[in-house]
This record gives structure tokens, sequence and C-alpha cells, in this order.
């Protein structure tokens, strides 16, 4: 039953995303590309390390939390003024984002791709919880508040309670509530 949770969970997930594009192309919010791509790189990297321990409906909600993300990423390419100008700070981040994810290669450990997706979508975090807390007008809270909703449904339909099944998921309960907080208290 908790699989059809799962299932609202990817509509919802998806309208948010086309939510958030479209508010882009009417000039309210402008992504971070930076975030936005390794936010679609990280839990891409985490479900394929779940599913190799054989995690299946639970790994559903993070393969959604890294489309999303590149649906806007790959939207922000289509409006010129739909992007957030990028700084040094925005580059390290996503250098450091992407050591992560080749030290996950080296390991090839699935405990381990775990740590450093979680690290590699975090770091990235950075400037847009920057861009929340200064700029709160050109960010959007609701994709981030489904961000919230989505991975809840992972613990209705786990099956292990282990750490490569719940870790990733647990990180985007975390994280979308902060940013959605920092948006949402800031405007």
């Amino acid at each position: 039953m908790f699989e059809y949770l799962v299932l609202a969970a990817v509509a919802a997930t998806l309208l948010a995303a086309l939510v958030y594009i479209r508010s882009m192309f009417k000039g309210q919010t402008k992504p971070n590309r930076v975030t936005w791509f390794m936010w679609s790189i990280a839990p891409f990297i985490a479900a394929a390390a779940a599913s190799s321990k054989g995690v299946n409906w639970a790994v559903i909600p993070v393969i959604m939390s890294g489309l999303s993300p590149f649906l806007v990423f790959a939207a922000s390419f289509f409006n010129r003024k739909a992007y957030w100008k990028l700084s040094s700070f925005d580059y390290v981040c996503g250098l450091l984002a992407a050591l992560a994810i080749g030290l996950w290669l080296v390991t090839n450990n699935p405990n381990l791709a775990i740590i450093f997706a979680i690290m590699s979508d975090a770091l990235p975090a950075i400037p847009t919880l920057a861009k929340a807390w200064h700029n709160p007008e050109t960010e959007s809270a609701w994709p981030f508040i489904i961000g919230i909703f989505s991975p809840i449904t992972s613990f209705l339909v786990t099956t292990t309670w282990t750490f490569y099944e719940l870790a990733f998921p647990a990180y985007l309960i975390a994280i979308n509530a902060l940013i959605a907080f920092l948006i949402l208290k800031r405007k």
C-alpha cells in the first residue's frame, strides 16, 4: 500500500520541478547551476549504491531527487535570465562535490558511496543556502517542501532499515527542510 505513496511522491516531485521551472521562465527564481547540476548527480550515485545492495521501492524517491534537479538545470539554459551568477565560491563547492564523487569511485564501497554522495550533494547546497539567506526572493520554497515529503516515503516502504537504504533519504529530508525554512523565514 505504501508503494502508492511513493508513486504519489514521484508525481509531486515532478510537479514541483515543473513549478520551479515555470517560475524560472517568469523571472521569479534564479537557480544556481552548479548546485542544481551537482544535485542531479549525487542522488543517482546514492541510488546506484543502494540498488547494488538490493534496495527497491525505497530508492525511487532518491532517483527522483536526482531527476528533478537535472530538469531544472537543463531548463536553466533555455532562459538567459533564469540563472544565478556564479562566484568562485560556487565553483569551489562544485569542485569539492566532484572530488567526493571521485573518492566514491575509488572506494567502490556502497556505504562509502552513500557518504560521499551525501557530501557531494551537501557541498553544492551551500551556495543555495547562502542565496536563500541573502536573496530569498530568487528562490521558490515549493520544490524544497516537496523535497521533504518525497524521501519520507522511503521510510514507509523500507524493508531492512539499513544505512544504505535510509541515509540518503534522511539527508534529503534535512537539507530540504533547511532550505525551505530559510526561504520562507527570510521572505
